[in-house]
């Protein structure tokens, strides 16, 4: 009689701590890791020969935009197919839930509208449905500070008045006691441009009895970077809560090499508060359109349009030439949109890469018509490429930002790591292969040298393709190991 479910044979574990690979087997009963080590005299119901490739704990994608993709897209292949094993969805400020009065051309609640079973009032209700229609993978909820905004406010160009303030306060605070892990904010976008600092300090403070997180798209990426910090900063000190800024970077031509202030900026912050940051590896961004953008940049392609969905995927400045227009008017022209944005240097991408405290995370738009490649390729380009072949980090510390780091962080109870006791998210991958497949020009290619992923115990991508199963569960802040 089999003693595990799965036995997985002859492979290198790396094990999420960011220690040194070592050679072992790992068994899987039910949804744990039953056993690592030499498993010789065990025997298991499947067996898989890892002879060759490391077998690691399943990525945690800490900042994704899959909140609707969860329930449209159950296998999400995106992500399975890079090795994630649990996102964390409600990023920029813009949640699922709760769901109340939302603007019907900001993007990306104007894309959200077209389903009434996907639009949840509360964050409980949300979570329930993920257990009810499970998707293939884990999801840990964000509430998004825009969507508070418009379920409390008539006038997004405003300040927040103290009643107002207090809505939302009480509306955050019943997504936390519902489950939901924290709150985003994206000062950067329309909804909450008006917001001012004291606002979000209040709103956020609702969650500092339970420990809840703040992530943070901050209000300025580019020339006032500087300032945004700070802002973001005296938020998590004045709240009383831990501090994520999302996708860091300095955007602008005129601001290459400003990493160099911003991470020992981060670095002082760190000495007196919790903050940490993640990052995505390429040197382009993506967002709506926003004219007040394009002329910051090397080149624009354009993801959709709605006036002119046929220019997907085409470069701003020759279709500015076809339309007879300046690159800003014809961005203007082809709003509602998104866009990529060439607008990052690569050394700054780099240097933040190299950051020890630096989490991994795509920020992919799966609802994109031709998507920034982040959305299938950001774990495998980090492993392969920036790991690997340019020896930013080692592969022991790649995988340890995308599993440990993020695990610790947020609080993820037995993920992130891959030990006896635990969740049996895993993934097995060829290291001296993974390499992202996706492009810029070809942006939905399968990384290659990503064999087979698991979630809960079962498979749910081998072989270069979806299983079908869908184990994934909410992960909520009870779930964790902040806030309980």
């Amino acid at each position: 009689m089999a003693n595990a479910d799965i036995i997985i044979r002859n492979g290198t574990v790396i094990d999420g701590s960011g220690t040194a690979g070592f050679a072992a087997d790992v068994a899987v009963s039910g949804d744990r890791v039953s056993a690592v080590g030499d498993l010789g005299a065990m025997t298991g119901s499947q067996e898989i020969d890892a002879q060759g490739k490391v077998v690691a704990p399943g990525f945690i994608d800490v900042h994704t935009h899959d909140d609707r993709y969860l329930f449209t897209h159950p296998e999400m292949s995106p992500k399975a197919s890079q090795g994630v094993t649990s996102v964390v969805v409600g990023n920029c400020g813009f949640s699922l839930a709760p769901w109340k009065n939302y603007g019907k051309d900001q993007f990306p609640f104007s894309l959200w509208q077209d389903r009434e079973d996907l639009i949840f009032a509360t964050a409980g209700e949300f979570l329930t449905q993920l257990e009810r229609t499970p998707p293939a993978l884990n999801a840990a909820m964000l509430v998004g500070h825009s969507s508070l905004r418009y379920g409390a406010m008539d006038d997004l160009q405003r300040p927040a008045t103290d009643g107002e303030i207090a809505v939302m306060q009480d509306s955050l605070r019943d997504c936390i006691d519902e489950g939901a892990i924290g709150m985003s904010s994206g000062l950067f976008y329309p909804p909450a441009q008006a917001a001012k600092t004291e606002e979000v300090v209040a709103v956020a403070s609702v969650m500092a009895p339970r420990d809840g997180i703040y992530t943070a798209h901050i209000r300025d990426e580019a020339d006032n970077v500087m300032d945004a910090l700070e802002e973001v900063a005296q938020i998590g000190r004045e709240a009383g809560v831990q501090v994520v800024i999302s996708h860091h970077k300095t955007a602008g031509l005129g601001n290459f090499g400003r990493t160099k202030q911003t991470l020992p900026k981060i670095e002082e912050f760190q000495g007196r508060q919790r903050l940490t940051l993640d990052v995505y590896p390429y040197h382009a961004s993506s967002t709506m359109i926003l004219p007040h953008l394009v002329n910051r940049c090397r080149k624009v392609l354009i993801t959709w349009s709605k006036p002119r969905p046929d220019v997907r995927g085409r470069d701003l400045a020759e279709l500015a030439a076809e339309m007879e227009m300046t690159a800003e008017e014809a961005a203007a022209a082809l709003s509602p949109g998104g866009a990529i944005y060439f607008q990052l240097d690569e050394e700054d991408v780099q240097r933040v890469l190299a950051y020890p405290g630096a989490m991994i995370g795509s920020d992919g738009i799966p609802d994109d018509l031709h998507p920034h490649p982040r959305l299938w390729g950001t774990f495998p380009r980090v492993l392969g490429h920036y790991a690997r072949d340019l020896g930013l980090m080692s592969l022991e510390s790649a995988v340890h930002r995308m599993t440990g780091l993020p695990a610790a962080q947020f609080g993820f109870r037995d993920r992130g790591v891959l030990r006896t006791g635990c969740f049996a998210d895993l993934v097995i991958f060829n290291p001296k292969t993974v390499l992202d497949g996706a492009t810029f020009e070809a942006p939905t290619e399968p990384a290659i040298g990503i064999d087979s992923v698991f979630v809960n115990g079962l498979a749910v991508w081998r072989h270069g393709k979806a299983s079908g199963a869908r184990p994934g569960r909410p992960i909520r802040l009870g779930d964790t190991s902040r806030g309980g």
